[in-house]
């Protein structure tokens, strides 16, 4: 047994010598950033890697990228990818084993492939857009019809950002004099809050719009989201689920304006409108409202010019009609002068026919009239016996004592009831 003793310096110094003859070459690794510091131009690094199945860590270092080599990486980084290093970012570095008697181990950075976390984050924003199409949300928002007079506008924004004040600019300053009403719902536009500080604008909006609602006001006509000038590379924030799903559901038309050239963010994808700055997302809605004059202008003259072709075409029938007016004034009077003297010729005929027709029917009347004369009845051996005047039918209505008349064809016989 060695029973030699040694200083903790000279064990590490034996460390150092045992690794750095064994692992004297440069490796490339791959790892997941569980941390990410910046110190003094240095660059501090955690590194972790996860059992794919449970997301459970099963290994873990620290690295380290000095000065001199984080000026040349970081900027040719965050130009490639779009974005800078930061916590949860699949990375592929280029490292050498150091250990040093005082500060223990770590994994130097020499080098860092941005290709390789391109790769990484393309298939994250795959599989981010696979699951909204397979929830039926991606397209959502382009279903939404922006309304015609869109004049009421809520801006999620940073305060303070450059790109806010261009856009009330160019809303303000538009040549058609179209005024517009903007409400800014602030939120942090850049970092890891990028996304709850957004969604949580997007709930304000809403609610303020539900209570609008409830008011009988007119609620938002649409949402702008808008970044510029801050930084172009931190633009992770706008590639998460949760916030595509809170976009893509919004029952408002939103319109982006996040400001960059790369290729779309998630966000622009399940937008409304996708414009790439501040500026442009305003000029968008000053030709919207532009279109809309237009089309009303269009409608105004088209109407104007039909009520003056139907005006002109009434006035020309008008013409016309007074033209026919005499013309149709004699053949009228000359018609109805003809009438006259038919019916004037025909008078004297139907006015006899009418008399004569008359005569013969007083004839017949007379004729039936003489079968019911009384005298008739009498001459034939009837007689009539009247009680006052009246003719009796029925002989118990008679009292003793009352007189009565029977009229015979030669005369009348009165005679008064005894019993």
């Amino acid at each position: 047994m060695n029973t030699t003793r040694l200083s903790l310096r000279q064990l590490n110094l034996m460390v150092r010598d045992a690794i750095e003859s064994c692992l004297s070459d440069e490796y490339w690794v791959e790892a997941e950033l569980s941390e990410c510091r910046e110190n003094s131009g240095h660059c501090y690094m955690e590194l972790i890697e996860k059992d794919e199945r449970s997301n459970t860590p099963v290994a873990r270092a620290s690295a380290k990228c000095w000065r001199q080599t984080w000026m040349m990486v970081k900027p040719y980084f965050e130009r490639t990818t779009g974005q800078p290093l930061r916590v949860g970012m699949k990375v592929l570095l280029k490292v050498y084993a150091q250990f040093h008697e005082a500060y223990g181990f770590s994994w130097i950075v020499s080098d860092i492939d941005p290709t390789y976390t391109l790769g990484d984050m393309a298939r994250k924003r795959q599989e981010i857009i696979r699951q909204l199409k397979e929830e039926g949300v991606f397209d959502l928002q382009r279903e939404l019809c922006l309304p015609t007079f869109a004049k009421r506008i809520a801006v999620i924004s940073a305060e303070s950002a450059a790109g806010y004040g261009d856009f009330l600019r160019q809303l303000e300053d538009n040549e058609y004099g179209f005024r517009f009403e903007v409400t800014l719902f602030p939120a942090i536009m850049q970092g890891e809050q990028v996304e709850q500080s957004v969604i949580s604008a997007l709930n304000d909006i809403y609610e303020q719009s539900q209570e609008l609602i409830a008011n009988s006001r007119k609620p938002f006509d649409c949402v702008v989201i808008l970044r510029g000038g801050g930084a172009t590379a931190d633009l992770s924030g706008f590639d998460t689920l949760a916030l595509a799903e809170n976009v893509a559901q919004f029952p408002i038309p939103i319109i982006t304006g996040i400001g960059h050239d790369r290729d779309e963010s998630i966000l622009d994808m399940v937008s409304h409108t996708r414009v790439k700055t501040p500026t442009a997302a305003a000029a968008f809605l000053i030709d919207h409202l532009r279109r809309v004059w237009e089309r009303i202008t269009n409608a105004e003259a088209s109407i104007n010019q039909y009520v003056s072709e139907r005006l002109r075409y009434q006035q020309q029938r008008i013409s016309q009609l007074a033209t026919l007016i005499p013309t149709l004034a004699l053949r009228r009077l000359s018609d109805s002068r003809h009438r006259i003297e038919m019916t004037e010729s025909r008078l004297p005929v139907a006015i006899g026919r009418r008399l004569t027709d008359e005569k013969h029917r007083i004839e017949r009347l007379s004729i039936l009239l003489q079968g019911f004369d009384p005298q008739l009845l009498l001459k034939r051996g009837f007689s009539i016996t009247l009680h006052n005047g009246k003719a009796v039918h029925d002989p118990s209505l008679l009292e003793a004592g009352d007189e009565i008349e029977t009229r015979v064809e030669k005369g009348t016989i009165r005679s008064v009831i005894k019993s």
